[in-house]
């Protein structure tokens, strides 16, 4: 006997149990009720539970519109319960009888218990007509200023700015440009300019004439500009004794042309100051002298490898450098005005989208 019992207690607790039950057995028409099937099954069990599309009828006159699964609980004796929850409704008043729901664990059919649910009607007093109201025509929403007056000042302020932008571009656009052109000019090298002007010298016969404080001013010149376009400081505007102070210096490392600087040169310049400042006469024998020692001087100190080509840039004057920086200011200021622009088309498309919808 105790061992049939025990039998029993154990085949009981191995069956595999369905279960339902109803929120409310009472609803109004149009009401929705709840149906929890629970099916407790051992664990790791495969459960199907009945699958009922939205609206589908699971009798005439009774809607399930959604199933919902609760999840899965565990238990103390090795089994679990699994629970779906059915939303149902109806719309006609009377009594239901719910069939029992139907669950396969690992494709074996258990039934649960059957149900009944019951639909009341709402009674309507159809005496008194005069208490019950149609159906009321479409209304438009009012119009708030409220929702509207952010966008409406957005939509002048974006007007204003167009309107400025518009008067700067045309300010822009009608005002004439400063052009500047950088032109490349070939120029003469230092000794290819001071031979050319010995060269005009001994053509005019300049050293057989008789004024020679005009021929020493003229070859004195043409040397101070080859020693300042050669060796790059002021001989224009320096005395003889100091061209040829910073010339020894210049010439430290060309022992030949500074031994003609110093024999030569600084001949060729004492006897030009002394024509021009104390009417020195010189015979034409020695002005034939000073201007080889000058060709000399030029040839032994020349370089050959220097660019023969400058770019020369116009000078603009104040008023066009003014004009300039104005263009670059309007044409920066339109560029921020069109951004904000932009910005403000954004979001004033952004704020009637919202309104609109």
């Amino acid at each position: 006997m105790f061992i049939l019992l025990a039998a029993a207690v154990l085949t009981a607790k191995s069956q595999v149990t369905v279960e339902a039950a109803i929120d409310s057995i009472e609803i109004l028409i149009g009401e929705q009720a709840h149906v929890t099937v629970t099916a407790t099954m051992k664990e790791g069990a495969k459960a199907e539970f009945p699958v009922f599309k939205p609206t589908e009828q699971i009798i005439p006159g009774v809607e399930v519109l959604k199933s919902t699964e609760v999840g899965v609980k565990s238990r103390d004796d090795c089994f679990v319960d699994r629970q779906v929850v059915y939303t149902l409704t109806s719309f006609d008043d009377t009594l239901y009888y719910l069939p029992p729901f139907v669950v396969k664990v690992d494709g074996k059919p258990y039934k649960s218990k059957s149900l009944a649910l019951k639909v009341v009607g709402i009674e309507v007093d159809t005496t008194h007509v005069e208490k019950f109201f149609g159906p009321k025509d479409v209304q438009d929403n009012p119009f708030q200023w409220s929702d509207w007056s952010l966008l409406f000042w957005l939509s002048v302020l974006l007007l204003l700015l167009l309107a400025v932008c518009y008067y700067l571009y045309v300010r822009l656009r009608f005002g004439k440009p400063i052009v500047t052109r950088i032109r490349i000019v070939k120029r003469l090298l230092p000794h290819q300019k001071a031979m050319k002007e010995i060269e005009q010298i001994k053509a005019d016969k300049m050293q057989n004439s008789e004024n020679a404080k005009e021929y020493y001013t003229k070859l004195t010149d043409t040397l101070r500009k080859y020693i300042e376009d050669r060796y790059g400081f002021n001989a224009m505007e320096m005395t003889s004794s100091e061209i040829i102070e910073r010339l020894e210096r210049a010439l430290n490392d060309d022992a030949k042309a500074a031994d003609t600087m110093k024999q030569e040169l600084r001949q060729l310049f004492t006897t030009a100051d002394l024509v021009k400042f104390a009417k020195y006469s010189t015979l034409i024998n020695e002005n034939d002298a000073n201007l080889v020692s000058a060709i000399d001087f030029i040839n032994q100190t020349k370089l050959e490898n220097m660019p023969t080509e400058e770019a020369v840039k116009p000078e603009l004057t104040e008023a066009d450098q003014r004009t300039v920086k104005t263009r670059r200011v309007l044409k920066a200021v339109i560029t921020v005005i069109l951004v904000g622009c932009a910005v403000l088309l954004g979001m004033i498309c952004y704020g009637l989208y919202q309104l609109l919808n």
